[in-house]
């Protein structure tokens, strides 16, 4: 579901409910999330954090990268962590919905096949080559107008998936900076209003960049897909229970990297300080 804008909604249907409807809707929603491969991704995404946190500190850190700095990191990118809090808020932002037309969905063959096509992709992207082969192949995609590569831009419309990473990557970026500012790394005449100006100065590069993304890893991702099985994705996509699947997931995962961005911001502030002084 790509990388996954909003404050977490406490379902009144969740929290007044007996407590044994509670601990089966959980338990749904715990299935649920195997059934979306979501520990594996949350693995994957550790993987990008600490690249990232590497390429950080070059840009960042007066004395790059160290030792230190990659245990901070990691930390930051703890799995055990970053799992909980997606469940949690998913608990939250799905309560009442009908997880059991979701299940149904990723559980068929269909189903398993596209989970375990996104986890695949998700982990080649891991490689420099491989995502700008795939970037390349989507570019001519786009520009062919192939079948496969509208059948795709169905797919991003109906998800909303440019609007909702644009608005998450800006999302995390202003709390980069918050935690940036907190830290007591940024000069004096840095706010959060400044830094909100300066974030959305952003937002066309970022379009740009999501844009490139998304359509990149969707194609790879989704290439060994029949017409058949990606159009029963695109349907289920459009159902209520699609729709509903696809705000918690963004809300969620929202959350949890918007609270990485922010732990990243404190962290390089502490290490940019340590290492001036």
């Amino acid at each position: 579901m790509i990388r996954f804008a909003t404050s977490f909604v406490f379902a009144a249907s969740l929290t007044v409910a007996p407590v044994w409807a509670q601990s089966a809707d959980e338990a749904k929603v715990e299935r649920l999330l195997q059934a979306l491969g979501m520990p594996q991704m949350i693995e994957i995404m550790r993987e990008e954090g600490l690249s990232y946190g590497e390429t950080l500190a070059t840009e960042m850190l007066p004395g790059g990268t160290s030792a230190e700095w990659s245990m901070a990191v990691s930390s930051i990118y703890d799995t055990d962590v970053m799992y909980e809090e997606l469940q949690g808020a998913f608990i939250e932002e799905i309560a009442g919905d009908d997880i059991d037309a979701m299940l149904d969905f990723f559980t068929t063959d269909t189903g398993v096949k596209i989970i375990g096509l996104e986890i695949s992709a998700r982990q080649a992207l891991l490689d420099e080559a491989v995502e700008e082969a795939s970037k390349e192949a989507a570019a001519i995609a786009k520009m062919d107008k192939t079948p496969r590569f509208e059948m795709v831009e169905e797919f991003v419309a109906v998800n909303d998936l440019i609007e909702a990473n644009v608005v998450g990557a800006l999302n995390s970026s202003y709390a980069f900076y918050t935690g940036l500012i907190d830290g007591g790394a940024m000069p004096a005449g840095v706010t959060a209003e400044t830094a909100l100006r300066d974030v959305w100065l952003q937002e066309p590069e970022l379009r740009e960049e999501t844009t490139e993304w998304v359509y990149s890893f969707l194609l790879m991702a989704y290439q060994p897909l029949s017409d058949a099985e990606l159009q029963a994705y695109i349907d289920f996509s459009k159902s209520e229970a699609g729709q509903d699947m696809s705000d918690a997931l963004f809300a969620a995962f929202d959350g949890m990297f918007d609270d990485i961005s922010r732990g990243l911001g404190l962290a390089s502030s502490r290490f940019m300080i340590s290492q001036e002084l």
